[in-house]
């Protein structure tokens, strides 16, 4: 639907589609978007470049503010790679570490999914929680890594969200559990993963050397091998290296792009922005290996180059 209103004091209209907002000639892609807030009929969109007020609405401004959230909460899910449909969806309050408020709240088959109207979405891949806990009105994911995410307040959906959340958590675990058991790994490689737990037939091999890691990503008969360098305890690379591969996806190029390619990838900009495992990983590049007829030497080379 096409608004109009005013942008910045100036009148215009303005159409909301699926990557972003255009309008007077220009486009603002929701890559850009850092938090959106209505108020007083109007609605202020911060930006990396400052705020924009989008407002003079009139009787469109409900609708208008429905279906930009909407389209911004649809961009934060596919730039979490959430491609199922929601087991129940609802909205409540959150607070996680930096921030606080209110927002959409999502239950899907592997996750649930934190989507506030910033650029904080979070998805939390049950797989990896540790405790799914509830007291009052509030629920509270523990993962593995430490964070801890607290969200509730969602009226009579909170006692069926929870016990629908703790019974896809026990069935994604248990069901991860024998898919992994099933996978092997030839040496060199020593650790074989998944990607999504419901996605069995994508999964990755890791062989390690002093300090450094490469990393076979398969699909099929695609693959490629990924090498990173990394200065933490071998364990805790392992455990962000399993994080970044599951959140991931089959979306390889997230991981080694170079920054002028992500650059013109808004959605790839968003999913590490919003990934802490992907931005993990990325730091830590070490480049990648060519499958060719000396691949498999050069990849010796790299595993014993720190030893």
């Amino acid at each position: 639907m096409t608004y109009r209103c005013s942008v910045n004091g100036a009148d215009t209209s303005l159409d909301v589609e699926r990557e972003g907002l255009r309008f007077g000639g220009r486009f603002l892609d929701f890559a850009e978007v850092v938090r959106l807030t209505p108020m007083n009929h109007r609605v202020w969109i911060d930006t990396p470049e400052g705020r924009m007020e989008v407002s003079m609405l009139g009787f469109s401004y409900d609708g208008f503010w429905e279906e930009l959230s909407a389209a911004f909460a649809a961009r934060n899910l596919a730039a979490l790679f959430v491609e199922d449909s929601p087991v129940m969806l609802s909205e409540g309050e959150y607070e996680m570490p930096g921030e606080r408020g209110r927002g959409r709240i999502g239950l899907y088959a592997d996750a649930i999914c934190i989507l506030p109207d910033s650029e904080r979405a979070l998805r939390l891949p049950l797989c990896f929680a540790d405790a799914l806990t509830a007291e009052g009105y509030w629920m509270t994911v523990r993962m593995r890594s430490g964070l801890a995410v607290s969200f509730g307040k969602m009226g009579y959906d909170s006692q069926p969200f929870f016990e629908r959340a703790q019974k896809n958590m026990a069935k994604t675990k248990a069901e991860r559990s024998r898919l992994t058991a099933g996978l092997t790994a030839a040496p060199p490689f020593t650790q074989a993963g998944l990607f999504r737990t419901t996605q069995p037939e994508l999964f990755w091999n890791a062989a390690y050397g002093d300090g450094c890691c490469a990393v076979e990503l398969s699909a099929g008969e695609d693959s490629a091998t990924y090498l990173y360098r990394f200065q933490e305890p071998k364990a805790v690379f392992a455990a962000r290296l399993e994080e970044a591969m599951e959140a991931m996806g089959p979306h390889r190029e997230i991981i080694f792009l170079p920054e002028q390619k992500l650059e013109e990838k808004s959605l790839y900009r968003m999913a590490v922005r919003r990934c802490p495992a992907v931005r993990f990983l990325r730091e830590r590049s070490a480049g990648r290996l060519i499958h060719n007829a000396t691949h498999a030497e050069r990849l010796a080379a790299f595993l014993s180059a720190n030893n």
